[in-house]
């Protein structure tokens, strides 16, 4: 069995592979392989980000463009929870409902979210509504399987002891479903963070006026490499701190649980 790594080791090793990522990204860019156009350094792109702080482009300065982006996330990703959540618990709870919706949300789901623009563009033009509806066509998938499986795995005696009890449907459901379900739930929210940002980016691209993807878009259009990259920057560091929050929420639930090891 390998050696579990602490938290200083793997931080320290994320920098080493950091580190290498962005020596061989430097190396490529001087190199004279690539014309800086399509390929700008490291360096290029951090300035370039930097200036994007304060700097308007294609109408709006870097973070402002982010808030727009993480607007329009929280609203899909919020309805997706919302909806997928309770969705995915009451279809491992109750099979007839199982039966009834599985066939059809298991079509559903392999659907691309990015198939989906079409319509959006269709029903909603560059409004709000398009970008949150492929946003929940990413993010709710995740949510009503993670659920449902959560529902499933609860442990049985839990659920034998409720119904010796006589404890009604709806209380088994809130006070031992919800519970020990919890912990998949959170795993569900992870993955389905994950693909609603990067679902936002996809249609940001094609169906917004505002956010990153635009002002990607945009820097595409001027042909400026190094603005694209930025927002690439961007992008990536959103998610990352997406992903954080909801681990860090995973850990301690684990924690409190008696289930981190």
């Amino acid at each position: 069995m390998q050696k579990s790594i602490s938290l200083t080791e793997s931080i320290i090793l994320g920098c080493i592979g950091l580190i290498g990522f962005i020596g061989l990204w430097h190396g490529l860019s001087v190199s004279g392989l690539f014309p800086s156009v399509f390929l700008p350094s490291p360096i290029e792109v951090y300035d370039r980000f930097m200036v994007l702080l304060d700097r308007r482009f294609a109408g709006a300065t870097l973070p402002a463009h982010m808030l727009a982006s993480f607007e329009r996330f929280a609203y899909g990703f919020i309805l997706a929870a919302v909806i997928g959540i309770p969705l995915g618990l009451l279809m491992g709870w109750y099979q007839l409902l199982d039966e009834i919706v599985s066939p059809l949300f298991d079509a559903l789901r392999f659907v691309a979210p990015i198939a989906w623009v079409p319509f959006a563009a269709l029903w909603f033009g560059t409004g709000i509504g398009g970008p949150i509806m492929i946003i929940f066509a990413g993010a709710f998938p995740p949510c009503v399987i993670n659920a449902y499986r959560g529902a499933k795995f609860v442990d049985p005696r839990l659920i034998e002891a409720a119904n010796m009890l006589g404890t009604p449907s709806h209380r088994v459901i809130r006070e031992v479903l919800l519970p020990s379900s919890v912990p998949s739930i959170i795993s569900g929210l992870r993955v389905s963070a994950g693909l609603g940002w990067q679902s936002l980016v996809g249609a940001e691209l094609i169906v917004a006026s505002a956010g990153v993807g635009y002002m990607m878009v945009q820097g595409q259009a001027n042909i400026q490499t190094h603005t694209v990259m930025a927002g690439m920057v961007a992008i990536g560091l959103v998610g990352l701190a997406l992903d954080s929050a909801l681990r860090l929420v995973e850990r301690i639930i684990q924690r409190r649980r008696g289930l981190d090891q």
